[in-house]
């Protein structure tokens, strides 16, 4: 396996920021991803309350409106392929997973068992523009954006390992995904280990802006001060 510009601790750390401030850094760390690489529709989230996810990406799509037109060994197979491929990893993996259908979401994927099975497999959660079900039994922590529907119909693995694309945000194989309940993005390899110091640059320029912003006595005079303050911040 070729060696990573990061490691498990450097994705947990960008766990401690919210998506829409990773990709607030990635403006500044990589500026030619600031319009695309995100998602850019609302989800329904298992657990809004749940901190970020990160991690490497495993790509799959689905449909469910129709049979697969498979031999039931054939379905067995395919779905077993999609489990080895997503337990085939060294660090807990993000499922990209895109549904193909013209109506998408028209069948669940996601519910009680699927969850517990990937869960065990070493996902942390899955970002999708298919459905999911089964509310109230989805395994602990496990993170879902999608949307909710009752039925599974006739959903079933159709390939895994290719690019998808979820939403607007296009996924590879091994892409590191940051995910929470604004959505998810994409983040570049080479600069997972620059988000840190950006976040921390950002932080400090804000700042200025936000206490003079709660001031009693902030006006227009102030606001232009505070602008100029951070902008002199490196």
């Amino acid at each position: 396996m070729a060696q990573r510009p990061y490691t498990k601790e450097d994705l947990d750390a960008l766990c401690a920021w919210d998506t829409p401030t990773i990709c607030n850094a990635l403006e500044i760390v990589v500026p030619a991803r600031r319009s695309h690489g995100f998602t850019v529709r609302r989800f329904d989230v298992a657990f809004p309350s749940m901190a970020p996810i990160c991690g490497p990406a495993r790509t799959g799509t689905i449909r469910a409106a129709h049979p697969s037109g498979r031999t039931k060994e054939m379905d067995r197979a395919a779905r077993i392929g999609w489990y080895e491929y997503v337990a085939e990893h060294d660090l807990p993996v993000i499922v990209a997973l895109q549904d193909l259908d013209d109506v998408p979401g028209t069948g669940a994927f996601w519910g009680e068992v699927n969850t517990n099975v990937h869960k065990g497999l070493g996902a942390l959660g899955c970002v999708s523009n298919g459905s999911f079900r089964d509310l109230d039994m989805i395994a602990p922590e496990f993170q879902l954006l999608g949307v909710v529907n009752p039925s599974h119909a006739f959903v079933h693995i159709v390939d895994w390992g290719r690019p998808v694309s979820i939403h607007g945000m296009n996924v590879q194989h091994d892409e590191i995904i940051h995910a929470d309940r604004h959505g998810a993005v994409t983040i570049p390899a080479e600069a997972v280990k620059q988000l840190p110091a950006a976040i921390d640059l950002l932080t400090r320029k804000e700042a200025v802006i936000l206490e003079m912003a709660k001031r009693p006595d902030f006006d227009i005079a102030k606001l232009r001060e505070a602008l100029a303050k951070s902008d002199d911040i490196h």
